[in-house]
């Protein structure tokens, strides 16, 4: 009867339509195969590339389950190792080459934190991002190449002049992407300081530091080589 009828949409919450903002299974589905099929595209590119470096004509799932032999020009020297072609650049410099690469850093492990910063051919990469087959044929240089404790570059030492770090996680990072940027621009403003740097993070917040070493940096280095 009418007088009975009640709203059972307000007892069910099953037949309540959903927001349009909402999340439906239809959508989270189409999302997870989007995310698949970018996983996929990786998988693939890895192989192609083992396939390269082996001198291999097919691609087949003997090489990507594998280990491949290359080469890599690591501060001058060309340094043979053995990977997996998901290998990264920055997983082979730490861990596959002996004696290790310890300068870039490993802590977001995510392409966000610039702690792994290295340069390659001339620009600054995340050695966390590139894989180690894509470096095959590259100069790779880190923050062990620029200077030593008894010779630093301008750069190293503007850094301990200027109290550029706090706890030194991040530091061969900033270190590394402000030599690159002082090589193309000898002469930095203080905003294309930041901007060099800028994908670099301290979670100490030295940031004001950072930047006055790379003006230091410049000033100092009279025409040296960074």
């Amino acid at each position: 009867m009418a007088g009975n009828s009640e709203d059972r949409s307000s007892k069910n919450p099953s037949m309540i339509a959903a927001p349009a903002s909402a999340v439906t299974r239809r959508g989270f589905l189409k999302g997870v195969g989007i995310a698949a099929v970018a996983a996929d595209g990786l998988l693939a590119r890895a192989a192609v590339a083992a396939s390269v470096a082996a001198g291999q004509t097919e691609q087949n799932s003997d090489v990507v389950s594998g280990t491949v032999n290359i080469t890599l020009n690591v501060n001058g020297q060309n340094r043979p190792v053995t990977i997996e072609p998901r290998t990264t650049l920055l997983s082979a410099l730490r861990d596959r080459l002996d004696p290790a690469v310890t300068g870039p850093k490993l802590v977001c492990n995510a392409a966000t934190c610039g702690a792994c910063t290295v340069i390659m051919d001339g620009k600054t990469v995340y050695g966390c991002s590139v894989l180690a087959i894509d470096a095959v044929g590259k100069r790779i240089e880190t923050v062990e190449s620029f200077g030593t404790p008894d010779n630093m570059s301008a750069v190293q030492a503007a850094f301990v002049e200027c109290d550029g770090m706090m706890c030194g996680y991040c530091t061969s990072g900033f270190v590394t992407s402000i030599t690159a940027l002082l090589r193309k621009n000898p002469n930095p403003t203080i905003d294309e300081v930041k901007d060099g740097c800028h994908g670099n993070f301290c979670r100490c917040g030295t940031y004001p530091h950072v930047f006055q070493a790379a003006l230091t940096a410049a000033k100092n280095a009279g025409g040296r080589p960074i």
